[in-house]
């Protein structure tokens, strides 16, 4: 028995015939069956590479409709009031433990920011050192020397 297809993406007498019946019926069809012949072996990778996209675009709609069908307002019950009850209190708990993470992780951010911020406080300040340094007057001037050892960390360039 043959197991190959008679219209495959090749030059086989079908393939052709197909494409020169649509040109005489209606060009698109035969472009179509062109493209077929040309770019069918790719046909597959493309479809699978299409469905992965579309179920990775529809999958949040459909976790989020299985999940309110599951356990939205107690009425997916079981009918096994043990069950439920763990159940109820085991999501519950979970419940806690998100927030708690959530928590943690709000508090974790707003370290991580502040770190940042003095991170940058003390380049910017170095900085206005070295700049300060660069443009202070080679002389060593007594009214100079006097207003440099007043500047602290936190001078400002208003100050002057």
């Amino acid at each position: 028995m043959n197991t190959s297809a008679l219209i495959r993406p090749a030059w086989t007498p079908a393939t052709i015939a197909l494409m020169v019946i649509g040109f005489m019926v209606f060009w698109p069809l035969g472009f179509a069956m062109l493209a077929y012949i040309i770019w069918g072996d790719r046909l597959e990778g493309f479809k699978r590479d299409v469905n992965r996209a579309t179920d990775g675009i529809f999958a949040g709609c459909r976790r989020g409709s299985d999940k309110a069908a599951r356990w939205g307002n107690g009425s997916a019950r079981t009918g096994n009031v043990a069950f439920d009850d763990w159940r109820e209190k085991e999501l519950e708990r979970l419940n806690e433990e998100r927030r708690k993470l959530d928590e943690m992780l709000t508090q974790f951010d707003e370290y991580a920011r502040e770190l940042r911020r003095a991170k940058d406080q003390d380049e910017f300040d170095r900085f206005m050192a070295n700049r300060n340094k660069s443009t202070a007057p080679t002389k060593t001037d007594p009214s100079t020397e006097t207003t440099s050892t007043k500047r602290g960390k936190g001078s400002n360039l208003l100050d002057d």
